[in-house]
């Protein structure tokens, strides 16, 4: 276990009758109490509009934790050791009186506990709620309080750049915590022990070795009912600008000198600075977007985007984007990175494909290798949690026939522990006061900037070509020229991939 300073804790929830918590927040905080990481005395206040005692307030969350816990349903015994420490209080976010009722009942709990108490506050809405907690001075001690915000930080790079001048007019960037679940994932936190804990990938992590890298995370969910945030969004602004630029800034990245918070955050910065910028006429040599029509998806006919509740119907928006980066210094210089990202895809995956250049000159027959391919290695972080290195090897049999084979490594293969939620993680390192997997200022700013160029391209624009997929499919074809040009294809694992034994 890592160590934790079990000082006494508050969480503070706005929103706190919304589904993030009841779905996502409350159940995490639960797991985290049975597996005994949360202090000895923490107190979880929960906010709303709504008018609620604290026991409906618990059945609520009880209900949340049934249904969605990795747990399973809450067994009695531990349920009430939970919900004892479990509150509601009745509050306006717009209504900067009402944030009074906050430090009171913080006050009282460290009276009660007789010393300070860390608090933790996570806000939605959180412009509103940000300018309230500094009016209640509810977030002035910077060493014992932290303000966790959700995604999305700001709508263009203007707009982040006003959010971070808001919080950092009020808060300390230690107090910040911008939360983007994809770090929290076991997989994504495990590719930096694959690549700085093992002596024998760093050297071939390079130009000299690596021919390209790909990056897919495909839905195989539309919109749903969120068709009129989405239609203000789309795929660009939804997925590419935070998650994938994540991922990719954790596949690129220089070795950090230590793993301190700051320094692993500013080798990711570094990945950002360098990508490089795109001119105006260089958005349709390597960025490409589609939006989905109507289709199959697992044998249920579904609507067009277009057709979906709250979503215009000449909507403009994309619910696919792919993008070629490249990393201008030292170590990527020529490596083409491909991420793409869709909703109602044929399957729902985030997969990294990392292929390695070719052998320099082969010495077997070409009838004894039919089915070349390069070696690859690949990160699954959904739906199975793995990681594949693909070789080739000599097939059993009297002649030298070679065919491509697995070496995997498989969570649920190797540990019997179930892994935490992304949130468990993430709120634990709130708790400690980590900042390692959470999103700098600067970050978020060097982010949109670079995706800028592309959403004004596009917005200014009209798509002639929209709906260019059906739903079910892998996306528009202009998504597999723009990698064919290059001479390559988009990976995805087959749905028979092989399980290790």
């Amino acid at each position: 276990m890592r160590p934790i300073e079990k000082k006494p804790a508050v969480f503070v929830i706005f929103g706190g009758t919304g589904d993030l918590n009841s779905r996502k927040i409350t159940p995490a905080l639960y797991n985290l109490f049975l597996e005994d990481w949360l202090p000895g005395k923490f107190s979880i206040i929960g906010t709303g509009r709504t008018v609620l005692t604290d026991d409906e307030y618990r059945t609520n969350m009880l209900e949340g934790i049934n249904r969605f816990s990795r747990r399973g349903k809450a067994l009695e015994e531990k349920w009430a050791g939970f919900s004892k420490n479990l509150f509601y209080q009745v509050s306006d976010v717009n209504d900067a009186a009402s944030y009074a009722s906050f430090t009171d009942k913080i006050t009282e709990l460290e009276n009660e506990w007789g010393g300070k108490a860390n608090v933790i506050v996570a806000p939605q809405l959180f412009p509103v709620i940000a300018a309230n907690i500094s009016k209640n001075g509810l977030c002035d001690d910077i060493t014992k309080t932290r303000i966790v915000i959700e995604k999305p930080f700001g709508n263009d790079l203007e707009s982040a750049k006003d959010l971070n001048k808001l919080l950092t007019g009020i808060f300390d960037e230690k107090q910040i915590y911008r939360i983007d679940h994809y770090l929290g994932k076991e997989t994504v936190q495990n590719i930096m022990a694959f690549r700085f804990a093992n002596s024998i990938f760093e050297p071939l992590w390079n130009r000299n070795y690596i021919d390209h890298v790909q990056i897919s995370v495909t839905e195989q969910l539309g919109v749903g009912d969120r068709g009129g945030y989405y239609d203000s969004s789309g795929a660009l602004r939804d997925m590419v600008q935070n998650h994938i630029l994540q991922l990719l800034c954790i596949i690129a990245m220089e070795v950090p000198v230590n793993f301190s918070a700051d320094e692993i955050r500013d080798r990711k910065v570094d990945v950002l600075h360098a990508m490089r910028k795109f001119a105006p006429n260089d958005i349709r040599k390597v960025a490409v977007r589609g939006q989905y029509s109507g289709g199959w998806i697992e044998g249920k006919e579904v609507h067009g985007y277009r057709e979906e509740m709250h979503v215009a119907p000449d909507s403009n928006t994309e619910t696919f984007a792919a993008v070629k980066f490249f990393i201008d210094n030292w170590r990527w210089a020529g490596v083409p990175f491909y991420v793409r990202t869709g909703k109602y895809m044929q399957r729902a995956s985030s997969v990294i494909s990392i292929q390695y250049k070719d052998v320099p000159n082969s010495i077997f027959p070409s009838e004894s290798s039919e089915s070349w391919q390069q070696n690859r290695l690949v990160i699954s972080i959904q739906p199975e949690m793995s990681i594949r290195l693909q070789v080739q090897s000599k097939r059993p049999g009297l002649e030298m026939t070679l065919n491509p084979v697995d070496i995997v490594f498989d969570y649920k293969g190797t540990y019997e522990a179930d892994s935490p939620e992304a949130y468990e993680t993430l709120l634990l390192d709130a708790i400690i006061g980590d900042q390692t997997l959470f999103m700098r200022g600067d970050q978020v700013e060097a982010a949109w900037e670079l995706v800028m160029p592309i959403l004004n391209a596009w917005e200014s624009k009209k798509s002639l070509s929209f709906p260019n997929y059906s739903a079910g499919t892998w996306g528009p074809e202009v998504a597999e020229a723009l990698i064919a040009q290059d001479g390559y294809h988009w990976f995805s694992l087959p749905d028979n991939h092989k399980k290790p034994a």
